[in-house]
């Protein structure tokens, strides 16, 4: 699995924010109004992706307790299905993103 730099991808996403802000130019209205949570938007996709991340390594972290004889099997079980369930999430919310996108791009201009 590929590790994924979050940093990278707030920015990517603030610059294309940035882009529709400046296309917009002088519009007022929905699109200069969404422009204001960007920042908000960024900060839940990143603490979202932390958190998602931190159980991944909690269960890692279990199982390796468990190995030595540390952890209880139940509780190894549960931060693994924990873990899977998050990243279940995080594929479907990346998959209706790009599927949102996509769709963009088809819209004629």
């Amino acid at each position: 699995m590929a590790l994924i730099d979050f940093n990278t991808a707030v920015n990517a996403y603030k610059q294309a924010a940035g882009s529709i802000k400046s296309a917009a130019g002088g519009i007022k209205g929905p699109a200069s109004a969404a422009g204001e949570g960007d920042e908000a938007f960024a900060s839940m996709v990143t603490d979202s992706l932390k958190q998602a991340v931190q159980s991944g390594r909690q269960a890692e972290e279990l199982s390796l307790k468990q190995i030595s004889g540390e952890a209880d099997l139940k509780d190894v079980v549960t931060a693994v299905a924990n873990a899977e369930n998050t990243l279940e999430t995080v594929i479907a919310v990346r998959d209706k993103v790009l599927s949102a996108y996509q769709e963009i791009l088809r819209m004629p201009i």
